[in-house]
């Protein structure tokens, strides 16, 4: 997958604690854009149809034995036509040691060589975990993320509508408050989103009549979460006499954020309703629909087989 963002070489050979081998002259600034990895063991024999360069290059033991059985110079010349592509970097697998054709490549070229004591497919899946993560899909949007009973709940609506002030009672009740104000919002896998909080505003609110307080300073380190899965997007609007809200739950409406379809709820405000105790419902509602419980459904089930039996 091509992504429009990049994460640094050197971002990715710190968490995975790469050993360098050879370090190109533009080290500091190569960026990988790419969240796949290769294996190249048809190019090292010389096939290069439908090759992707800008992939990480990764060398497990197969490519490691068949190199090994070719002599110096067939390693030369694999390694040659290899490095001769502009390879974002080449990771070698289970401690494997580089041959000195390899290296003799790598500095003709100028590529960046890594090796890792990882088996190559823990290495392969850890290392793609992590590009997955920081080249997803993105947005930003207004909103607040708190975390409810485990549950990630979106709160959208209209400024001044009155959710940082909900936000702030369910922090009170013992939930956790991801972000305010600004979610930036992740794509993690094709059906599953992350979000969180622009490191500038990260656990700041802002309450009007207040102005910006620290949630993880005035009440701990227990009430804030740095990221959350999305799980449940409620809309809060002002309440319209005359419209016809939602009372049974039997209609489920659905939100799409970057293409993934999320349950949504629609909570009308108004001055007396208890909208943290409100919000705490729908996280516990929301998860038991998940575990297969729908209230709504089951009472028309019952009511349907009530008629049936001729009680009404």
């Amino acid at each position: 997958m091509i992504s429009k963002y990049s994460v640094k070489l050197k971002t990715i050979v710190a968490e995975h604690n790469l050993t360098p081998l050879h370090l190109s002259k533009g080290y500091d600034t190569a960026v990988l854009s790419r969240a796949d990895v290769n294996r190249p063991a048809l190019q090292l024999t010389g096939f290069y149809n439908y090759f992707d360069p800008k992939r990480l290059q990764v060398i497990g033991r197969v490519e490691s034995e068949y190199l090994s059985t070719l002599g110096p110079e067939g390693r030369r010349t694999a390694y040659d036509r290899f490095m001769a592509y502009d390879v974002a970097a080449v990771v070698l697998c289970h401690g494997v040691k580089p041959s000195k054709e390899c290296l003799e490549m790598a500095e003709k070229y100028d590529r960046n060589v890594f090796t890792t004591e990882e088996d190559t497919s823990d290495f392969i899946a850890n290392v793609m975990g992590t590009l997955h993560n920081y080249l997803a899909p993105r947005l930003t949007t207004h909103g607040v993320l708190v975390e409810v009973y485990g549950e990630g709940v979106l709160l959208m609506g209209d400024s001044g509508i009155g959710k940082s002030e909900t936000a702030l009672e369910l922090i009170k009740r013992g939930h956790r408050l991801v972000a305010d104000d600004a979610v930036e919002i992740k794509r993690i896998s094709r059906d599953a989103l992350m979000g969180t909080a622009p490191e500038i505003i990260r656990y700041y609110m802002e309450l009007r009549g207040i102005g910006v307080i620290n949630v993880r300073h005035i009440y701990g380190v227990g009430a804030v979460k740095p990221e959350a899965g999305i799980d449940l997007v409620v809309k809060m609007e002002n309440w319209v006499p005359g419209k016809a809200y939602d009372r049974l739950g039997l209609d489920s409406e659905t939100e799409t954020i970057l293409g993934v379809e999320l349950p949504c709820v629609t909570i009308p405000v108004t001055p007396g309703r208890n909208l943290a105790v409100i919000l705490e419902l729908a996280a516990m509602n929301n998860r038991q629909k998940k575990m297969g419980f729908n209230a709504a459904e089951m009472l028309a089930a019952e009511h349907d087989m009530a008629i049936d039996s001729g009680m009404f």
